[in-house]
């Protein structure tokens, strides 16, 4: 019998197929380039985790491909989630993702096209294990502890970024949650312009990572310049901040409760690295255990101390888990959530 020129051409397009899928992982990386991509302009806190795990994560995938990062700023990442959770893909991109668009999808934002729980989440360079998200304010203002801000006509201004931000989100949701006073001051260009407002006296305080605090207001809250008076994004108290109260501590209903761990979410998959949604499994398994293999590679973690950048990672698994733990929140809260956040 005579194969037509179709069904042969057929019959090699198939062959190619079953090559292709035949490929095991390293033959399919070997000699391939892996893009990074940032949402963000260089220099901030996610490009330079990118940057660091780039220089040792090829070595630990079969093939050891290179990696490039490549910048692409955008509205928080959005677009770039948008396109990771629809078609398909080969396990040649891979991105930060800003820590809390799962957290807006799972509200029903208008502008999200992606399920957070279809996500291939390679892991998170951190998940606060370390650090503690506060509200510190100066020390030369009258309140001392978290509760005197609940008197009414305390006069206690909290300096935030704008919508969106997660200084005036945690804000916001503390205040409402534990009944807190003070008043947020709203709009600031950046993170330099509230530090600069606080020294001024212009605002009395801001929420922020303790690393933060450390780091960037590093004589002030060296030398007792700083009061902290409140832990977020945790759920223990940070060892070096024993008597500083969580807001979980000081709830009074479970809803309140409910509403302060869904807002607190982004924290424990801090800064997350993630793939599109349906890449292989062989290669989204390999793309995870060569997060894994990285994170507690020496070299990189002598890297990480030089650039104060610090390593407390959890896996691609682990981060789904606080993805899926979220998504159970009742209706109710998350809608609370929400309108607390769009008013």
């Amino acid at each position: 019998m005579k194969l037509t020129a179709k069904v042969l051409a057929a019959l090699g397009w198939l062959a190619i197929a079953c090559g292709a899928q035949a490929q095991t992982v390293e033959q399919f990386y070997t000699g391939k380039t892996i893009n990074f991509i940032v949402p963000f302009s260089a220099g901030g806190y996610y490009d330079a985790g990118a940057r660091l795990f780039a220089r040792y994560m090829g070595q630990y995938i079969p093939g050891k491909p290179s990696i490039v990062v490549q910048n692409q700023p955008s509205a928080g990442g959005i677009g770039l989630a948008n396109r990771f959770g629809v078609g398909d893909a080969d396990g040649l991109t891979i991105a930060t993702l800003q820590r809390g668009l799962p957290q807006l999808a799972l509200t029903g934002d208008p502008t999200v096209r992606f399920d957070p729980l279809k996500i291939t989440w390679i892991g998170s360079m951190s998940a606060y294990a370390t650090d503690s998200y506060i509200l510190a304010i100066n020390a030369s203002h009258p309140i001392k502890k978290i509760e005197e801000s609940a008197v009414e006509g305390a006069k206690l201004r909290i300096g935030s970024n704008r919508s969106g931000s997660t200084n005036l989100t945690i804000a916001i949701v503390a205040q409402y949650a534990l009944g807190l006073k003070y008043e947020i001051v709203r709009g600031y260009p950046g993170a330099a312009d509230i530090n600069l407002a606080q020294q001024r006296s212009e605002v009395d305080g801001q929420f922020a990572d303790v690393s933060f605090f450390a780091n960037n207001m590093r004589d002030i809250w060296e030398k007792g310049g700083l009061t902290p008076l409140l832990q977020t994004g945790r759920s223990t108290r940070l060892p070096s901040l024993a008597d500083v109260p969580l807001a979980r501590e000081l709830t009074k209903t479970p809803e309140m409760r409910a509403l302060l761990e869904f807002a607190e979410m982004p924290f424990e998959m801090a800064l997350p690295v993630a793939a599109p949604a349906n890449i292989p499994r062989d290669r989204a398994a390999a793309l995870k255990k060569a997060f894994e293999e990285a994170a507690r590679d020496p070299a990189l973690l002598a890297d990480a101390k030089k650039m104060n950048f610090v390593i407390d990672p959890i896996s691609g698994d682990e981060v789904l888990a606080v993805i899926q733990r979220a998504a159970r929140t009742p209706r109710s809260v998350i809608d609370l959530y929400k309108k607390l956040i769009e008013e």
